[in-house]
């Protein structure tokens, strides 16, 4: 587990600081949704910091736990600042009057504010409640809720997508495709630990109590693609190539007359 750590912040640290440079040269008054991009950023950042200490092992004890609850606060935010992601995407399409002009850099300060300060409410409470089934299960729960509002947001941004005519095809494929990311990074990192929590026999299983820790610890490394998956370029072209190909596919298996 320290080697595949290790890996992760060599990998993770430098990715991330380029991506959060990248990304602050989108924000401008008509385009706010790279903030919450940032913002995700940032709170992986606090969780590679975090795990830097881990695998170093400091000989003060107090440190060492004080990293360990830095991180666990972190990777609370980057859930959350997940659904600030999906959400914003979702209302882009589906109430493009409202997000119009709702669409502000400082509401959206507000809203990043607002999920930092719910994330350390929510981590000073379940820390005073100390290592507990309740707590485990409270952990489960928070983790758990992000599940049905990504698929809710996919579902009716899919579903809206024919009414925005005023959409470029680009920018379309490209939002459509940040909501399936949220949601595969989320099913495949976060299910396990999820599982891990709520299943009294996985509790025992020390096999999946390593995996599952060990894929949280790389949504660092999968949120660096939402980054990239918010520019335009290289991507555009892949995405048009991905829906070329479904079009042609399609085209083929229909009977002929």
């Amino acid at each position: 587990m320290d080697v595949v750590t290790c890996i992760i912040i060599c990998i993770g640290l430098p990715l991330t600081l380029v991506a959060i440079h990248g990304v602050c040269s989108l924000v401008r008054n008509d385009h706010v949704a790279p903030i919450y991009i940032i913002n995700l950023l940032i709170s992986d950042l606090i969780q590679l910091c975090c795990m830097i200490v881990e695998v170093v092992q400091p000989e003060d004890f107090i440190i060492t736990i004080i990293f360990n609850l830095s991180y666990f606060f972190g990777l609370m935010a980057s859930v959350g600042f997940m659904v600030c992601v999906a959400l914003e995407r979702y209302l882009f399409i589906a109430w493009p009057l409202w997000y119009r002009f709702r669409r502000t850099i400082k509401t959206s300060v507000v809203v990043c504010v607002v999920v930092w300060t719910l994330s350390l409410f929510f981590f000073v409470f379940v820390h005073f409640l100390q290592y507990s089934q309740v707590t485990q299960t409270i952990f489960a729960v928070f983790l758990l809720l992000p599940f049905p509002l990504f698929i809710f947001f996919l579902r009716g941004t899919v579903k809206a997508l024919s009414a925005a005519i005023s959409v470029p095809a680009d920018e379309k494929r490209r939002i459509v495709a940040v909501l399936i990311l949220v949601l595969l990074i989320y099913t495949l990192l976060f299910l396990p630990t999820i599982i891990w929590f709520l299943v009294k026999e996985a509790e025992y299983n020390d096999a999946l109590a390593h995996v599952s820790f060990m894929f949280v610890r790389l949504s660092p490394l999968a949120d660096v693609f939402l980054y990239v998956f918010s520019r335009k370029g290289a991507v555009d072209k892949l995405l048009a190539s991905l829906c070329r190909c479904r079009m042609d596919s399609d085209d083929s298996n229909r009977p002929t007359a």
